[in-house]
């Protein structure tokens, strides 16, 4: 998510600057005036900066949650370079943590019910019910190894901007999740995984005790 500044606050700082070459205005603006063009434009752009914040998860979410592996790559990427931009102001940090509060828009629980879950079982056609039933059967690929290894860059970022997301992270056990990674994965994900497991652990007293 790159922020780019909306064109009508670059032309309306240009007509509050005085030009030299510019004839002496008789009347000046009062400051009260002044004033409440400034709280308009701030309000517009926290207004523009929400509905980028919002449209950046809604759409990373998205491919996060989705069946194939190659989209919750891409998902697991935009996520991660949109964490990069958020943490470059605070008013950016201030509105994700706003965002993690309405459960649509929250990345924790999506990384540890996609990404980070448990490797199922192979599912087999039993009867011929699941091909000519009403709903078919979803068959999720499972997570490669770049896949972990960016959710739990992207989970590291999370819980360092966010506070509740280690409460989150400590309600689908992260800690064990994290164990497991430790002990079968590669050389990858458990770099990642000691990043992250430090992140999870830092003011959190629930995963600290784990």
């Amino acid at each position: 998510m790159h922020l780019k500044k909306p064109l009508w606050s670059t032309a309306l700082k240009e007509t509050r600057e005085p030009s030299s070459e510019a004839e002496p205005q008789p009347q000046q603006p009062s400051s009260a005036t002044a004033t409440a063009v400034d709280e308009l434009v701030n309000s517009l752009n926290k207004q523009r900066l929400y509905r980028e914040v919002t449209l950046a998860l809604r759409t990373s979410l998205r491919d996060a949650r989705a069946e194939f592996s190659f989209l919750r790559l891409r998902g697991l990427r935009s996520l991660l370079n949109f964490l990069r931009s958020v943490a470059q102001s605070d008013s950016t940090i201030n509105l994700f943590c706003q965002t993690q509060s309405l459960p649509d828009l929250q990345v924790v629980p999506v990384l540890f019910q996609n990404s980070l879950k448990e490797g199922e079982e192979e599912q087999n056609v039993e009867s011929l019910s699941h091909v000519f039933g009403v709903e078919p059967m979803r068959i999720t690929s499972p997570s490669t190894d770049a896949e972990i290894a960016l959710a739990l860059r992207v989970l590291e970022g999370c819980c360092l901007l966010h506070r509740e997301s280690t409460v989150f992270a400590h309600q689908y056990k992260a800690i064990q999740v994290l164990m497991r990674v430790l002990s079968t994965r590669g050389v990858l994900e458990k770099s990642a995984c000691l990043d992250a497991l430090i992140s999870i652990m830092l003011d959190s007293s629930p995963n600290q005790m784990v």
